[in-house]
């Protein structure tokens, strides 16, 4: 049987069985033993109460373990068939408890092996079905997996592969093997160059192409669609061979009149059902040498001038529109970097300069003259005669301090005052200067030139500058009526 083996130990004397094989409890549940002891050292003097061994019979029981539950096959094999409708079975995947409990088993299709979820499966009873239809052509193999738990317990689960071939059907039309275009020499029949040729001549073979796998085993019928009407420039024979040949059956082909040809051909194949298409072969009329050795197919060397491409004449209008715009920008800038500031012409500016020793004064000076009397466009035809207003606004008048004398020293009361503001931290001076573009103009006092003046000082009136306020304090001062200072006096 060789499951068990027995050795002894020297140390002890006592025998060990040892298991040489694994035990199945499913298989046998308990072996029976036949031991044998004995003395192999016996004294020459005791053989006479031998034998010196003895035998005993041992009992060994198979204890049952949970074990995973084992599928009726090492590996599931099915077909479905192509487009086969939702729910299709495909085939029952079986699996036992071979433990003594023989407890129920569940299914399962792990979703790292079935990602798009083609397929599903019965729990209970392990069928396994198709959630849509499947294309032969997009997959023809799917490789899944079926996990098989029992219930309660350990959970013990076991997987085995199941792969699914899907079954052809004819469900595509045979399309043409190639869609180059084919070319044309114009005046391609010329009966100069085939004289003893009829108006007929083989420009190309075709086939097609089918991508189901009953393909190799079908015949392709070719022939012009039935919606081609009128006078037919082409001709196509079947080959009877899956292909067909295809005649051109004019010889005035001219680029000039149509460089381009579109012709329908009906391809149909011998399955079942029977499958149809379609195609349209492209046929573009070429210039050629006399050795038919094709020179040009492009329409375009009709408009464009020779040696020039399309390319080429996109690359230089493309420079031209650049350049444009860049001249365009540079013009923009140029002139926006000469644009003056202001909207009046050089010639029509106007203003004053007012210079001030301190921050802060002469806030009462921005109002001695009018931008708006400044252009006016009457003063740049001429003279403007000089007109003196008074002040809408009258001031009290105000008496010379007590020390003004009429034989006051202007010279000196200047300078004294001038110091004294000088030194002055608080006060900033009152004066500044102010520059206007006309005499007179701008200011209530009118003109102060000595030129216009035609009388003696003891001849002129100042008593009109006590009533101007004070701006012109210090002048009211300087220049005051004798009548004034003897009455203060």
């Amino acid at each position: 049987m060789d499951v068990f083996e027995i050795v002894t130990d020297s140390g002890t004397q006592e025998g060990i069985i040892k298991l040489q094989k694994a035990v199945d409890f499913e298989s046998k549940r308990a072996y029976t033993l036949r031991v044998e002891a004995s003395n192999v050292n016996v004294d020459p003097h005791f053989f006479a109460w031998g034998p010196f061994k003895d035998t005993a019979t041992v009992k060994v029981t198979v204890e049952d373990e949970d074990e995973p539950p084992v599928f009726t096959a090492s590996g599931y094999n099915f077909e479905v068939e192509e487009n086969a409708p939702e729910e299709t079975i495909v085939g029952r995947v079986h699996a036992k408890d071979t433990d003594m409990a023989n407890k129920p088993i569940r299914y399962m299709i792990p979703r790292y092996t079935d990602l798009e979820r083609f397929f599903s499966i019965d729990p209970e009873y392990g069928i396994i079905r198709t959630t849509r239809p499947l294309d032969r052509e997009s997959l023809p193999w799917h490789n899944i997996s079926v996990s098989a738990i029992e219930i309660g317990g350990h959970h013990q689960d076991a997987k085995v592969r199941v792969n699914i071939k899907v079954r052809d059907v004819n469900d595509n039309a045979p399309e043409l093997a190639s869609q180059n275009e084919i070319l044309l020499c114009e005046n391609t029949l010329d009966v100069m160059m085939f004289p003893l040729c009829s108006l007929s001549q083989m420009i190309e073979i075709i086939s097609a192409l089918d991508k189901d796998e009953m393909a190799s085993h079908q015949h392709f019928h070719f022939s012009i669609s039935p919606e081609v009407t009128g006078k037919q420039n082409f001709t196509v024979k079947d080959n009877r061979n899956s292909t067909a040949s295809l005649y051109v059956t004019r010889k005035d082909f001219s680029r000039t009149t149509q460089d381009v040809y579109h012709l329908p051909i009906k391809i149909s194949d011998s399955g079942s059902p029977p499958m149809s298409s379609t195609s349209t072969v492209i046929l573009r009329v070429c210039s050629c040498d006399a050795r038919e050795t094709i020179l040009s197919c492009n329409a375009q060397h009709f408009i464009l001038p020779a040696g020039l491409s399309m390319g080429a004449l996109i690359a230089i209008l493309a420079c031209i529109v650049i350049l444009l715009a860049i001249v365009v920008l540079f013009v923009a800038l140029h002139r926006q970097k000469n644009e003056p500031l202001m909207v009046f012409k050089e010639e029509d500016i106007r203003e004053n300069i007012i210079t001030y020793d301190d921050e802060g004064g002469g806030e009462a000076d921005t109002e001695a003259f009018d931008i708006a009397t400044l252009q006016n466009p009457d003063g740049a035809n001429g003279f403007l005669p000089r007109k003196d207003m008074k002040p809408e606004l009258q001031y009290p008048v105000q008496q010379r301090p007590e020390q003004a004398t009429s034989n006051v020293d202007v010279n000196c009361f200047i300078r004294n005052h001038l110091c004294d503001v000088d030194n002055d931290p608080n006060a900033p001076p009152y004066d500044s200067i102010q520059v206007y573009g006309y005499e007179g103009q701008g200011s209530v006092a009118g003109s102060l030139s000595s030129l216009e003046t035609t009388m003696n000082d003891s001849d002129l009136n100042y008593d009109y500058l006590q009533i101007w306020g004070p701006p012109f304090k210090k002048l009211a001062d300087l220049y005051g009526t004798k009548d004034s200072v003897n009455n203060k006096l």
